[in-house]
């Protein structure tokens, strides 16, 4: 069985500014800085917890300058994120106020979008003993944010998307939902009931949704997709995890990645995310990448 979302892939037209808000202001960890293994004239940046755990990663692709893009048919939108209670929700409305981010309060909880668009729920869930909150600047651990729990859809043809997901991901059909895994490592998958216009990638849209996969299961899963006649990819070796993708019916790019080896595959963990880390195909032409790199600051090289 899949084990929640893995990750969320987005896209952004500034990564300085991007790591400005995701880690300075929502206080994620910037656990990898690294290149698009597949465009690596710019970043793909990672941020989550503490550890730079499967579940809580929000990762970027920059497209410099990149316009606006439009959710749409194809595409998921929205990232809902656990934290632990009301007065987490208290705190960040305060937080992203000060900030000039303009929220919505909902009884259990708080809508808002990033700088480009991209649309966030924080989502009072509680918390668990295995919570690795980050130590972000001016975010208590208490109210810190910790998993990602789910994103909405908007399918061109949402039943062929639905018997899709279910058949080829395993997921669990709850109606206005779908639910991927079980026990502490659930995923939610709303997929809006009519059909959508094709939407426009650009910034501040997702480019892609990943599913955890334990790593014996993975190849398992690349022969349930090819069963479920949504052609897979070969299975890609990404560093951290291992990836096969899937384009289904009605638009939606979805990955399943294996938990491990994880962010630390090629850094000690305390240093992670600050230097600029390439695999190692890419090594050899290190200079001329980071001369075309926008320059980042991380908030962990301070220290």
């Amino acid at each position: 069985m899949l084990q929640g979302i893995h990750h969320v892939t987005a896209i952004t037209g500034d990564a300085a500014a991007n790591v400005r808000f995701h880690a300075g202001v929502l206080g994620l960890r910037l656990v990898k800085t690294t290149v698009n293994h597949d465009e690596p004239g710019a970043y793909h940046l990672y941020f989550g917890d503490e550890g730079g755990r499967p579940r809580t990663l929000i990762t970027f692709f920059e497209v410099p300058g990149a316009a606006p893009g439009q959710p749409g048919g194809g595409m998921f939108h929205s990232v809902a994120w656990r934290v632990a209670d009301q007065q987490a929700l208290d705190f960040w409305e305060q937080r992203l106020a000060a900030h000039g981010t303009a929220t919505e309060r909902g009884d259990d909880r708080l809508a808002f979008a990033d700088p480009e668009g991209l649309s966030y729920v924080l989502m009072a869930r509680g918390i668990r003993d295995d919570d690795s909150p980050a130590q972000g600047d001016g975010v208590p651990p208490e109210h810190a944010l910790r998993e990602i729990i789910g994103v909405e859809a908007m399918s061109l043809a949402p039943e062929r998307s639905r018997a899709a997901l279910v058949q080829g991901l395993g997921m669990a059909d709850l109606g206005e939902s779908l639910v991927v895994g079980s026990g502490d490592h659930v995923g939610r998958v709303g997929l809006h009931p009519e059909p959508m216009s094709r939407g426009a990638q650009g910034a501040g849209t997702i480019h892609h949704v990943a599913f955890a996969s334990p790593d014996a299961d993975h190849k398992k899963w690349r022969e349930r997709l090819t069963g479920g006649h949504l052609a897979p990819t070969q299975v890609v070796d990404r560093i951290y995890f291992k990836s096969v993708y899937a384009r289904e019916p009605g638009g939606l790019l979805v990955e399943v990645a294996t938990i491990g080896p994880g962010m630390t595959a090629d850094e000690d963990p305390e240093v992670m995310g600050i230097a600029l880390a390439l695999p190692p195909w890419l090594e050899p032409h290190r200079t001329s990448i980071e001369a075309r790199l926008t320059p980042i600051q991380n908030p962990r090289a301070r220290g």
